[in-house]
């Protein structure tokens, strides 16, 4: 989890996030998501490879690896959340139109239904998924999809819970969002390929050292071997 603390917290901040370098010139005047070539406002983010994620002392940040589905940055706010996406993207040309209608035939086949709307990133779309994967008759649950075009990239988000239907849990969100600033790099990536997403080298240095210690405590423990271990019942 990365979280920006309250004033109040700042001595326990568990790591520290510059204020990323930015290319000169102004931020256009519609806001992001951004570009890492492009002007972009300075704001605290935690570098994850290919997205710079604003941080805040009211939002979680939480970076998940799935062997299925690769990896995605879920950015939590109370009782919602928005999980993000960078892929590859041909130089001319986007990607939204038709991603957008592949999701909505993937809902449809999963028993749900969809409709687009004209929201805060343009054309989005929502919908009706099962609430349980593959049982309809569980009930439903709203989400909402939007996509964005950028050059190389493309940014796709996905709000759940009460954000999913706007209100405040939406603006803060979708402000996030609006924040990322996506690193696509020179180096060739078919489009549609999710882009790298890694952990900070803070974070990665305290994970393996964490498990270092754990290691050490696994084999480095003070076993006495006349100590008497827990007991088991058998019951038949």
């Amino acid at each position: 989890m990365f979280r920006r603390r309250r004033s109040e917290d700042a001595d326990r901040d568990e790591f520290d996030y510059d204020e990323p370098e930015q290319p000169a010139g102004d931020p256009r005047a519609e806001g992001g998501p951004w570009d890492a070539e492009e002007p972009f406002p300075a704001l605290e983010r935690v570098d994850l490879g290919s997205l710079q994620v604003p941080v805040g002392p009211e939002h979680e940040i939480q970076l998940v690896m799935a062997e299925q589905h690769g990896a995605w940055v879920t950015v939590r706010y109370r009782e919602s959340e928005v999980q993000i996406q960078a892929f590859a993207a041909a130089r001319r040309g986007a990607l939204w139109d038709d991603v957008r209608g592949e999701i909505a035939a993937e809902v449809e086949t999963a028993g749900g239904r969809t409709q687009e709307i004209d929201g805060s990133f343009g054309i989005e779309l929502m919908a009706q998924v099962p609430a349980e994967p593959g049982q309809p008759a569980a009930g439903m649950r709203l989400v909402r999809f939007v996509g964005v075009d950028g050059p190389r990239w493309f940014l796709r988000g996905l709000f759940t819970g009460p954000a999913a239907d706007g209100g405040d849990q939406a603006e803060l969100l979708e402000q996030v969002l609006r924040d990322v600033v996506v690193v696509r790099g020179e180096h060739p990536v078919p489009p549609r390929e999710i882009l790298e997403l890694r952990l900070p080298p803070e974070a990665r240095q305290a994970l393996e050292e964490q498990a270092a210690a754990d290691e050490e405590n696994r084999f480095g423990g003070d076993l006495n071997p006349f100590e008497r271990g827990p007991e088991f019942t058998e019951t038949r």
